[in-house]
């Protein structure tokens, strides 16, 4: 164990004789900044679809006016080329979301929607739907939808948004 203790010490020596403190500490500031960074922190919803989804669904998934869509703001992925669930190809969804709470009129119900943008081209341009319902402002980040979701994706260029029901809300 003596070999190690001398390879460690000389190692040891050797880096800071040959570096300052304060730039060690900026470098390693950065790398704990960096590695923080790459951890979500929000407790968002992701993007799994639910095992029991709404029982049934009525209306046009391409309207603005469609149930699921309660609290979008964006292009709408069915009519880019994706569905309501999955993006188009040549897209990839991001793992960070902004969820709302819709109301299914055939059940009556409430169910917990994940929005989540899909990225890796320009705005779609088709289908912009700004519904807003129970938005909050951005001192609650995940409720909001005024953000570029487009996080921890290959690339952050917007192209349209999902809405997967994630499950049941809770009554109040």
């Amino acid at each position: 164990m003596k070999w190690l203790d001398g390879m460690t010490e000389s190692g040891t020596r050797e880096i800071a004789s040959k570096t300052s403190r304060r730039g060690f500490l900026g470098r390693l500031a950065a790398v704990l900044a960096g590695g923080a960074a790459t951890i979500p922190l929000l407790p968002v919803a992701r993007s799994q679809e639910s095992s029991n989804p709404p029982p049934g669904e009525q209306g046009d998934p391409t309207s603005c006016e469609y149930w699921r869509y309660c609290a979008i703001d964006g292009f709408l992925c069915g009519c880019c080329g994706g569905s309501m669930n999955s993006c188009p190809p040549g897209t990839e969804m991001s793992p960070i979301t902004w969820i709302g709470t819709c109301e299914n009129p055939v059940d009556q119900k409430k169910y917990i929607i994940s929005y989540n943008d899909c990225c890796g081209k320009s705005s779609c341009g088709n289908c912009l739907c700004q519904r807003n319902e129970g938005d909050r402002p951005l001192y609650r980040p995940q409720v909001s939808n005024d953000i570029n979701w487009c996080l921890g994706t290959s690339s952050n260029s917007y192209h349209c948004s999902t809405a997967i029901v994630v499950g049941t809300a809770l009554d109040e």
